[in-house]
């Protein structure tokens, strides 16, 4: 008998009936012998429809003046899902329980909107599981340590599920989506694209923060950290589909190199339309600048992604990063207003209208000339570069957001993933 950990995303909990095939597919895996442990998001549209109402009180003021007000509200969507899920099962014949994530309680630090979990407490639903129900807990939220409600931001229910399997020591989880797997890129903008049987954790870490959509890039971290066998399936598939074929589909993320990763020089293809791109122009160039400009932006819990300095000349440089399109108003006036008036510096400039395009793949560790392929490939489509960042198993550039379904197609082919794996 194994432990295994159900994610399910909005979608798949969209609609009562939707709801109810996810109670039979649990109940499935239960009836087969199984410890079930589920985490769910909210209905799809839900979280935005709350959100949206908090917009209408309070249209011009921040997330962070409300942040535990737009928590307490938020987690609301994930606890009506996870309590229908547990009627739903119950109709079934199965024993049932839900929690919210603060009833197990799930520790979490005070960064409303972004909150990190710090501790699961099992002992709870340790004890339900061996009295033979399914617990079902909500994802996306937990409690800090004045006992206030946080959520963990966007996907952070995918986050939840892992951080579940890692402390229940589950066997393994399953995140169930709208779609089948992880593919070389997404197949909306390039139709031959495949689905990948195995990634590396590695390769999947790189193509969620580069813009992948499967998996959030925070439950990736988790499922490294703690070696969580994770398996990204569909949950469109009939319910009734039978249990060992199910195990084996989708895409599973794993943590050994097989003898046919290698073979693949790139893997996939990631793409990220929320970028946006501030540059500080005649910044004086000297020690500490950078931490200067950077520091106070990581203090407001924005996180910076590539960053490029210029070479300096007359004892100025321009220094330029990116952040989420959504942090780039509250970047700027925190730095127009806080960090750049003592700094002597001459202009800050942006631009919203850009993307970043990510080659990913383990195999670039043993073969030379990728990224100048990648530049090349981008150069014959016309295609200008306004910035790079390279780690041992992906390039990423910056391009104007015009472009970048024609330099996603454009890559994909020239790299011949649209070829069958071997």
């Amino acid at each position: 008998m194994a432990l295994i950990v159900h994610k399910y995303g909005g979608t798949s909990m969209g609609s009562t009936e939707r709801i109810r095939n996810v109670a039979k597919r649990v109940a499935k895996w239960a009836r087969a012998g199984h410890q079930m442990v589920v985490v769910p998001s909210a209905m799809s549209g839900e979280t935005n429809r709350l959100l949206a109402l908090a917009k209408e009180l309070a249209p011009a003021k921040t997330d962070a003046a409300y942040g535990r007000e737009l928590d307490m509200l938020a987690a609301t969507g994930e606890q009506a899902s996870s309590a229908l899920l547990a009627i739903a099962l119950q109709a079934e014949g199965l024993a049932s329980v839900s929690y919210a994530g603060w009833q197990v309680p799930i520790r979490t630090d005070s960064a409303y909107t972004k909150a990190r979990i710090e501790s699961i407490d099992d002992a709870r639903v340790r004890a339900d599981l061996e009295a033979g129900r399914v617990v079902i807990v909500t994802g996306f939220q937990g409690l800090d340590e004045q006992g206030n409600i946080t959520t963990l931001g966007r996907g952070g229910s995918d986050t939840s599920a892992v951080a579940v399997a890692a402390a229940m020591k589950a066997d393994e989880c399953l995140i169930y989506t709208d779609v089948d797997g992880v593919y070389t890129t997404d197949p909306r903008v390039v139709p031959e694209a495949r689905r990948l049987r195995t990634v590396s954790f590695e390769e999947m870490l790189e193509m969620a923060s580069m813009g992948s959509k499967v998996l959030q890039i925070r439950s990736v971290e988790f499922a490294g950290k703690y070696k969580v066998k994770l398996r990204v399936l569909s949950s469109f598939t009939p319910w009734d589909i039978d249990i060992n074929e199910e195990a084996a589909s989708g895409t599973l993320i794993t943590f050994e190199e097989d003898e046919h990763m290698e073979q693949a020089i790139v893997s996939g293809i990631a793409f990220s339309r929320e970028e946006a791109k501030i540059s500080v122009l005649g910044v004086p160039d000297k020690p500490g600048i950078a931490y200067q400009i950077l520091g106070a932006v990581a203090d407001a819990n924005i996180e910076v992604d590539v960053i490029i300095q210029n070479i300096s000349k007359d004892g100025k440089t321009d220094f330029s990063f990116t952040v989420n399109r959504g942090d780039y108003a509250k970047t700027v006036d925190l730095l127009k207003e806080k960090v750049l008036p003592g700094l002597g510096v001459q202009e800050v400039v942006g631009d919203t209208k850009i993307c970043k395009v990510s080659i990913v793949g383990i195999g670039m560790r043993s073969h030379v000339g990728v990224a100048s392929k990648m530049f090349r490939v981008l150069s014959e489509e016309g295609i200008n570069i306004q910035m790079i960042s390279t780690s041992e198993i992906k390039t990423s550039v910056v391009i104007d957001e015009k472009y970048m379904e024609l330099a996603v197609r454009a890559l994909h082919k020239a790299f011949e993933l649209d070829l069958p794996a071997l």
